[in-house]
């Protein structure tokens, strides 16, 4: 009994170590949930509101300052955190309608600021300091859109530098020489986790930043952080996380990050049906902890890179957003006899407070296809209720059911003969239910 006291007291040691250094994908997540700060959903999020949020950083002890401005001269800020020798920058937003991490990064320096009693969060701060930039694109987020407000894509401005903020982004590179870089950024949410109809969640790429394909250290390295990040996803969304296109692209600012001497991690959210965007938020939340945790405590060392190996490559074509199986197209003023049809309908990226816009990307016998709602529409004749159903025409039909005698030449069918269902904006206007749903 003597004899094991002391394995016994080694094992209650490791125990304690663990229950303190190490944090479970579970626990991140409850963290999250029981302390965010971001309160607004992503996408409705502007430049003010991130003030906001800077303000209360700010409050919190947190570092923050002003660093640059954009093309309309709004305010780009930094943020840092922790003392360690390891150097950390993460950026958020370069895209302005790409804003799930902007929301993340605030919970994350948020929560660590006020914790920094707990062993693990000291652990944090002693390996690394973090520096990030939220929304590095202010007036494409106020404006909802991709390009900064020259029409240039930030993210395609690495070598000519012609952008303010692309100028910005590479002086602070430039000026810390970060060890490990971070770009976040937002995927479709009809991107699939290779070639099946399943949504890609969450996409990773370590990059690698030379054409040549040669390896390095800090390359391998990431390799086994975005193994991390994979472990601790798969707690939430199994199959659904997928491997961006490695193709090098020498005008973006991922591939030259590392080829400057910053190995960088591209963390691309997508969306995940039925789930809300504060959900993805808390997503980007349990996967920046798992990295830094990897990074703290050193498991990224003895961690295979197989689990980021084996992850599928990003595809699409297979999914879209809704489809109307065996609809009758009755387009009014027509000769053409109706024919029996798939419809098959995208919704465009917009601000969750905006009415969805929704556009018709197929007619025909879709079965290559799957919808991440579909409908049985083969009792009805499905007529627009804008311009007449084609390629790019708006989605937003009326549906009669066929027992019914329509007058199809009248001047006002949705007055005079009220459609059994009614789909605009991506919701059933009336009829909800009386079309079948199928999946």
């Amino acid at each position: 009994m003597k004899k094991l006291l002391p394995v016994l007291a080694i094992l209650a040691w490791i125990m304690f170590v663990a229950d303190v250094s190490a944090q479970t994908p579970e626990e991140f997540a409850d963290i999250w949930d029981k302390n965010h700060i971001s309160t607004i959903l992503p996408s409705n999020v502007r430049h003010k509101d991130v003030k906001d949020y800077l303000a209360k950083m700010k409050s919190l002890g947190i570092k923050t300052e002003e660093v640059g401005r954009s093309v309309a001269g709004r305010e780009i800020y930094q943020m840092e955190w922790g003392t360690g020798p390891l150097r950390i920058f993460m950026w958020s937003q370069m895209h302005g309608d790409e804003p799930t991490a902007t929301s993340a990064l605030f919970d994350m320096f948020a929560y660590l600021q006020q914790n920094g009693e707990k062993d693990w969060v000291r652990k944090f701060s002693e390996t690394f300091t973090i520096r990030a930039v939220p929304m590095l694109n202010p007036d494409g987020a106020e404006l909802y859109q991709r390009a900064n407000l020259q029409g240039i894509d930030i993210n395609r401005d690495a070598t000519n530098l012609v952008t303010p903020e692309g100028r910005l982004l590479k002086k602070l590179r430039d000026d810390w020489t970060p060890h490990i870089g971070f770009n976040l950024h937002n995927q479709r949410d009809l991107t699939t986790a290779g070639p099946l109809p399943k949504q890609a969640v969450i996409s990773l790429l370590a990059v690698l930043g030379n054409k040549e394909g040669i390896t390095n250290a800090g390359y391998e390295r990431n390799k086994r952080i975005a193994a991390a990040i994979v472990m601790a996803l798969s707690k939430f969304i199994r199959g659904q996380v997928g491997r961006w296109n490695e193709e090098y692209n020498g005008l973006a600012f991922g591939d030259n990050f590392s080829a400057w001497g910053t190995p960088v991690i591209l963390i691309e959210t997508g969306a995940l049906q039925g789930k809300d965007e504060m959900y993805l938020v808390k997503l980007n939340f349990v996967a920046f902890m798992a990295a830094l945790q990897s990074i703290a405590d050193k498991t990224e060392q003895a961690l295979s890179p197989i689990n980021y190996d084996m992850l599928p490559i990003n595809s699409s074509g297979s999914l879209t957003s809704w489809i109307f199986r065996k609809a009758t197209i009755m387009n009014p003023g027509e000769t053409m006899k109706p024919q029996m049809t798939d419809i098959a309908v995208n919704r465009a990226r917009r601000r969750a407070e905006q009415a969805i816009a929704s556009s018709v990307v197929g007619i025909g016998g879709l079965t290559y296809l799957v919808g991440l709602e579909e409908y049985d529409a083969s009792d009805f004749y499905v007529v627009p209720r804008i311009d007449r159903i084609r390629i790019g025409a708006p989605g937003e039909f009326m549906f009669y059911k066929k027992s019914r005698q329509i007058d199809w030449n009248s001047a006002n069918l949705e007055t005079d003969f009220p459609p059994d269902a009614i789909f605009t904006q991506g919701k059933w206007l009336t009829g909800d239910g009386v079309v079948p749903k199928t999946k």
